[in-house]
């Protein structure tokens, strides 16, 4: 994971109550997904079976199959079979 990505989800984890979209990524490897947020883009690297909160300010998302969505942060993305669907 760039360091960008990392510094974020730190940021986030300590700031704890915080509202932020959410990703799970439901396939059995590594999913990468861009995400661009107040003009910055970076690269988020998902674990396999990992769930993770970003985007506390609502961004686009491009998915690992190159699909884009617009995203809140009530939303919930859920990638499976390199694709990702919002719930």
């Amino acid at each position: 994971m760039n360091r960008l990505g990392t510094a974020t989800l730190a940021l986030m984890a300590a700031t704890g109550g915080a509202s932020a979209a959410s990703a799970v990524n439901l396939d059995k490897e590594p999913r990468t997904i861009v995400v661009t947020e107040g003009g910055t883009r970076s690269e988020i690297t998902i674990g396999a079976g990992e769930s993770i909160q970003f985007c506390p300010s609502g961004c686009f998302v491009t998915m690992p199959n190159g699909d884009r969505a617009a995203l809140t942060e009530a939303d919930v993305l859920e990638i499976s079979d390199g694709g990702g669907r919002v719930r």
